[in-house]
């Protein structure tokens, strides 16, 4: 080699040098901002460093998946889409992202085709789950099913999971649902409550010859645990076994109002099928309720009542009616038949209590000793404690109140009409503080929105 061909040998390396290297750590300045940034939970800025770097590094793939990561992070769905789509193979946690930047942006059949196409690189619980998930959200309950037992496969220690799968196994196969269900009360105590009151439900349904009454017993079980999508699917299928079952009619009219829909069609045909039904004219009032036609409620509790006499729910909506229509008297008198028709019964003393308190009706003489009475019968419900705290708290006994509110809490920290009586009377204690972290709690907390609301209107009339 020539000492001409040597010295530009070292003159093109020397300018590859000074051209190449500074980009080289730019890019590594950029990769540290970017690892920095992630760690304090700047997530927005941590992706553009990212993005940044990984342009500089291009060899590397997992820099455009953590650009992607961070804007997921970030609630930026779109740019993390764009930045997965540069990644010629994503990791689990990648793929995960990925379909949820779709999900977010409501595309979920390209959702539900990424974690498909996820699983078929990863056999992951996570990417399970989000499927699962993905496929509720459109209502596409058998593939929900299969997601969750292939997610379960993988890790059976998702309460959850097994929770799920146990609902819907009620739908598809009752005698399957019971082990799901009982494992999802082992792994978490807390859905104790939705379990008891779902295994009862199978095992009356056991006990039932007709198939069709069956699925409303299963039905009637998914609405008290909120399941009201399931709900509709149980009595669809009751229907479907026996189209003359009028209470199969009526308590799908009662989900179609559970999911925003009337339901008015299908409690005509129930009433068409059987005037006669208790329960017919009973969910009949309470559409009437939701209507704020509080004379046609009265009426059809009143034939409620007559059909089925021994029954004390009907005498309650008795009463609430006519609270409704301001005859408090009449009120009074039916709530005291129902507690008097079912005087071992908590759920009747604590209706009677409220009635009172809400009405700022014979508190004192009758409403407190309804309400201790309904602790007395069932001392660890909080809906009773709140009612007991809620009587004490009108009738100045805010030291009492608060304790009770408290015991309430304890039970059931998510519980939020005791929260929401409980800032009330540090309110009138003047616990201004307590009152307000009280209140943001449960604006925050609750998910419904029911209660978020009403803590928000109170935030803005007092902490305005």
């Amino acid at each position: 080699m020539s000492q001409r061909k040597k010295t530009s040998g070292i003159i093109a390396a020397l300018l590859f040098l000074v051209f190449i290297t500074p980009i080289f750590i730019s890019g590594f300045i950029n990769l540290k901002n970017a690892e920095n940034a992630n760690q304090v939970g700047e997530y927005k800025i941590a992706s553009e460093f990212y993005a940044q770097a990984a342009k500089i590094f291009f060899w590397r793939n997992d820099l455009w998946e953590k650009a992607g990561i961070a804007s997921a992070q970030a609630q930026d769905y779109s740019n993390a889409i764009f930045y997965f789509k540069k990644v010629n193979q994503l990791s689990e946690q990648g793929w995960a992202w990925f379909g949820t930047s779709y999900f977010q942006t409501n595309d979920v059949e390209k959702a539900i085709s990424t974690f498909e196409n996820g699983l078929k690189e990863n056999q992951s619980a996570t990417l399970y789950r989000l499927l699962a998930s993905a496929y509720r959200s459109q209502k596409k309950w058998e593939a929900e099913k299969n997601a969750l037992q292939n997610q379960i496969q993988l890790d059976s220690q998702d309460a959850y999971a097994q929770y799920r799968l146990g609902i819907l196994l009620m739908i598809f196969s009752p005698a399957e649902a019971y082990d799901k269900l009982n494992r999802a009360s082992t792994l978490n105590v807390e859905t104790d409550s939705a379990v008891d009151t779902l295994i009862t439900a199978l095992n009356i349904a056991d006990t039932q010859n007709n198939e069709s009454d069956k699925y409303v017993t299963i039905g009637r079980a998914l609405g008290l645990v909120q399941e009201w999508d399931l709900a509709f699917v149980a009595f669809q299928k009751s229907i479907e076994l026996n189209e003359e079952n009028a209470e199969a009619w009526a308590w799908l009219g009662e989900a179609k109002q559970q999911q925003g829909q009337d339901g008015s069609v299908e409690l005509n045909q129930a009433l068409r099928l059987n005037h006669t039904s208790a329960t017919v004219r009973g969910l009949r009032a309470l559409y009437w309720n939701r209507q704020e036609k509080y004379a046609q409620m009265l009426a059809e509790y009143l034939l409620a009542n007559e059909f089925e006499p021994t029954n004390p729910a009907w005498l309650a909506g008795i009463g609430e009616a006519h609270a409704k229509l301001g005859d408090l008297i009449s009120a009074l008198e039916a709530y005291q038949q129902a507690v008097e028709l079912a005087p071992d019964e908590a759920t009747y003393w604590r209706l009677l209590a409220m009635f009172c308190a809400e009405n700022n009706f014979y508190i004192e003489e009758i409403g407190l000793p309804a309400a201790e009475q309904a602790v007395s019968l069932s001392s660890t419900d909080p809906a009773n404690l709140d009612a007991l705290g809620y009587t004490y708290f009108l009738s100045g006994r805010y030291s009492n109140a608060e304790l009770t509110f408290l015991r309430a809490i304890e039970l059931s920290p998510q519980y939020f009409p005791a929260h929401l009586h409980l800032a009330m009377n540090y309110l009138a204690q003047g616990n201004r503080v307590e009152a307000y972290n009280t209140l943001v709690f449960v604006r925050d907390a609750d998910v419904s929105g029911v209660y978020r609301e009403l803590a928000q209107n109170l935030l803005n009339q007092y902490f305005p």
